[in-house]
């Protein structure tokens, strides 16, 4: 059975987010978005092969008090965009690059590795889209479930899957005004656009849109809160 959609006051918090869309001029895109109470000292920062999480300068002992903080969360293999909210982003992308297809490539790496066995038993959430395709995968891994939904994407339209709270890919959660121009762009519309706007504690976000050759990226992070 499908989660339905909240009702309540907003805004609400989340998690973490990852989302597939397809922006109005026709090009696919995937997104990540760290929303955090615990560990908001994060960034988004590009490495030669990925695009990773890390904590910030000063900041580098919070790993030692998670080991889950840091990770790699947006990769690019052929033509595949993979974003997760943790170390399983890369044997998704690995899986992908053998040949494996999008859904099978998700449920074989969520099943075998399984949801965070940290004290809030955090899941796994995983977005994979193919340039040239008009279809794209969510996917998330519970304490409870196990579940990867194709989604039909059409220009405007991105849908999402959280770690807390909206913790189902389905239909319900879906954004039908979705639009970026370049990767910065979806960077900033994850962080504080659209549906998302509502959801509380936006740190960072990484972003993969589609061009003529392939996918660009981006990151960006949200401003420091200015001391009192």
């Amino acid at each position: 059975m499908l989660d339905p959609p909240l009702q309540g006051d907003y805004p609400v918090y989340v998690g973490r987010i990852v989302a597939i869309g397809m922006t109005q001029a026709g090009r696919l895109a995937a997104l990540y978005r760290v929303s955090s109470r615990s560990f908001p000292n994060r960034e988004a920062r590009c490495l030669a092969q990925a695009i990773a999480i890390v904590p910030k300068p000063g900041c580098e002992n919070d790993i030692y008090k998670n080991p889950y903080i840091a990770y790699n969360c947006l990769r690019l293999t052929g033509p595949y965009a993979v974003a997760s909210n943790g170390s399983h982003t890369d044997p998704v992308a690995e899986k992908l690059q053998a040949g494996m297809g999008m859904r099978d490539a998700l449920v074989t790496v969520l099943a075998a590795m399984d949801y965070e066995h940290d004290s809030l038993n955090t899941p796994r959430i995983a977005a994979v889209v193919q340039q040239g395709s008009a279809k794209g995968y969510l996917g998330i891994v519970r304490h409870d479930a196990l579940l990867v939904q194709e989604f039909a994407l059409t220009p405007g339209q991105a849908f999402y899957v959280a770690t807390y709270e909206r913790h189902v890919p389905c239909p319900h959660y879906a954004d039908l005004r979705f639009d970026a121009a370049d990767a910065r762009a979806a960077c900033q519309y994850i962080l504080t656009g659209g549906v998302f706007a509502d959801l509380e504690r936006p740190i960072t976000a990484a972003c993969a849109v589609e061009t003529a050759t392939g996918f660009a990226v981006a990151t960006l992070d949200m401003p420091s809160p200015t001391p009192a």
